[in-house]
């Protein structure tokens, strides 16, 4: 049984996840603590808790999914796995928060590279790593089938889309990602995205505005 534990991180309220199995084994996605004490908040609940933190993943390499990758790659000995077409958005992300006027620690280069329809053993569960980009153009969702969920980053929101005006953004390519890889999912499969709250597939393909026909 995974059990996810989120907190909602940095000024663009961005949400991390935390998939913690019955061996206390911790898989960190999208670490986006910016402050010092919601950087000390990540750290803490994962002593308290006894975490052994095994890999730090990345739907994709906007800053504020990646302001705690440094953090999480020294202290825990992991580096950073993301797809490889997510490279140039990790290269310019500096460049990106300094407009924003938000410095940060560079994230560590990508220990290894995600590859589309690979699974991730997570104790008795996998992930199934999804290629979805439109967003960005390596945007990766992770799905447990087992459990019945996905963590999307920011390709499909509660009742919204991702934004795709940002470099290498595309609206069709995000359109098509949803429609031929989350809404084929089944309808009870729960979203976990990278902004505001959770939703299901089943909800978003009846009422999400950007989706009817």
């Amino acid at each position: 049984m995974i059990e996810i534990q989120q907190f909602t991180f940095g000024p663009l309220q961005e949400n991390t996840f935390l998939l913690i199995n019955g061996k206390k084994e911790c898989i960190i996605i999208d670490p986006g603590c910016y402050f010092q004490d919601e950087r000390k908040e990540l750290l803490q609940y994962i002593q308290t808790e006894g975490l052994n933190v095994i890999r730090l993943l990345n739907t994709h390499c906007h800053f504020d999914h990646i302001f705690g990758n440094k953090l999480v790659s020294d202290t825990y000995k992991v580096r950073p796995e993301i797809h490889e077409l997510e490279q140039m958005v990790l290269d310019r992300s500096q460049q990106a928060a300094a407009m924003y006027n938000l410095p940060f620690e560079p994230s560590p280069m990508a220990g290894r590279y995600l590859v589309a329809g690979e699974k991730i053993l997570f104790g008795t569960d996998e992930l199934e790593v999804l290629l979805t980009p439109g967003h960005s153009p390596g945007s990766v969702s992770f799905y447990c089938a087992g459990q019945q969920f996905v963590i999307g980053g920011d390709v499909l929101f509660y009742q919204s889309i991702g934004r795709t005006d940002l470099p290498g953004g595309n609206h069709i390519t995000l359109l098509r990602s949803i429609r031929e890889k989350l809404f084929v999912l089944p309808d009870e499969v729960r979203v976990f995205p990278g902004h505001g709250p959770a939703t299901t597939i089943g909800f978003e393909k009846k009422h999400n505005p950007f989706l009817q026909e």
